[in-house]
Order: C-alpha cells, then sequence, then structure tokens
C-alpha cells in the first residue's frame, strides 16, 4: 500500500519573506513554551498554505516536520498550529542532528560554512527518519535551503524552494513537482 511523506520546512516555503519577524516582534512569547505556537511563530503564507492543501488532497500524503522550528515547540504544539491554520496536522518530525549516533561517526573537524552545515545536518535528519519507517513508499523534502544532489551526498526526492522568499512552495511548477514525487 503507498505511504506518502512530505518533510516540510516553513520558513521560505510556508512562512515567506512577507510572514518574518513574527517571533521578533512577539517579544517575550517566543521563551515560553506554554504559549501556543500561533503566537510565538512566524504567519504561514494563505496562498502558500491553499497550494500545501491541494497537494495533501491530491495525493493523501501526510506530513513529516523537518524544519528548525521543531526546536521551538513539541509535535502536538506544531499538530495544533497546523489544525488552527486549516492545514492536516503533521505525523511527526525528524530526529534532530544532535541526537543521532551518525554525528560520531563524522570527523572530528567538521565544519562547515553555516548553511552548508544545516543543509547537510537536514538532509541526514530525512535519511535517519526514513530508515526507521521503512514503509514510506513514496516521500519528498522541501525546503529553501538546496539539499538537492552534489559533492556526494544530497537528496534524490528533493524540491527546492528557491528566492526569491516571497514565492515559497507556491512557486511556478513546484505543485506538480511535489505531486510528481508522491504519486
Amino acid at each position: 500500500m503507498k505511504k506518502s511523506i512530505i518533510f516540510l520546512d516553513f520558513d521560505g516555503v510556508l512562512a515567506l519573506s512577507s510572514e518574518w519577524g513574527g517571533r521578533f516582534k512577539k517579544k517575550g512569547f517566543d521563551s515560553n513554551p506554554e504559549t501556543p505556537m500561533d503566537i510565538r511563530m512566524d504567519n504561514f503564507n494563505e496562498k502558500a498554505v491553499k497550494v500545501l492543501r491541494e497537494i495533501i488532497e491530491k495525493t493523501g500524503c501526510e506530513l513529516v516536520i523537518s524544519s528548525d522550528w521543531k526546536r521551538h515547540g513539541s509535535l502536538e504544539q506544531l499538530k495544533e498550529m497546523f489544525i488552527t491554520r486549516g492545514i492536516k496536522p503533521p505525523i511527526d518530525v525528524t530526529p534532530f542532528f544532535t541526537d543521532l549516533a551518525v554525528k560520531q561517526l563524522l570527523p572530528k573537524d567538521f565544519v562547515l560554512p553555516y548553511f552548508d552545515k544545516i543543509e547537510i545536518e537536514r538532509h541526514i535528519e530525512i535519511l535517519h527518519w526514513l530508515k526507521e519507517h521503512p514503509e514510506i513508499t513514496h516521500w519528498v523534502a522541501v525546503d529553501d535551503l538546496d539539499m538537492s544532489k552534489k559533492d556526494g551526498w544530497g537528496l534524490e526526492n528533493f524540491v527546492h524552494c528557491k528566492r526569491p522568499y516571497n514565492e515559497g512552495i507556491k512557486q511556478c511548477g513546484l505543485k506538480e513537482k511535489i505531486i510528481k514525487f508522491l504519486e
């Protein structure tokens, strides 16, 4: 039976540059984990949310959060945030790179420029999640960080939300690319 997953980032995918800044505008709420995620985090772009809903409806996929927003709230809080925004809630989050044994396999001098490091860590988190869930038959990672195949690492099933950061998942042609991976 087909089981499909979108590994979903938020900033640059659903929370576009026009929505950025909420967590800085709402200073004081960000440090209280009891404050709802809707208040602590940036808004999602309504047109981007509409595209995500259309993808979910067409493919029946589930969502797994790969965004670093998973550091700012529990899975239950993320689910509630999605429900309040009218989006099917995520079923899981990817593990934290720092919790994975694979980190011990990397050279001690594993130091990359900041964004390359985040891209590689997120790539490893997604692959680890997939290894732990062999029942998944179709998947795609959607992110504004470039995790495409290059230099011996990267994801085959990847859709890049490139700049400008005011388009995200609603960029022309991205919805179709995502659906193709999930069908």
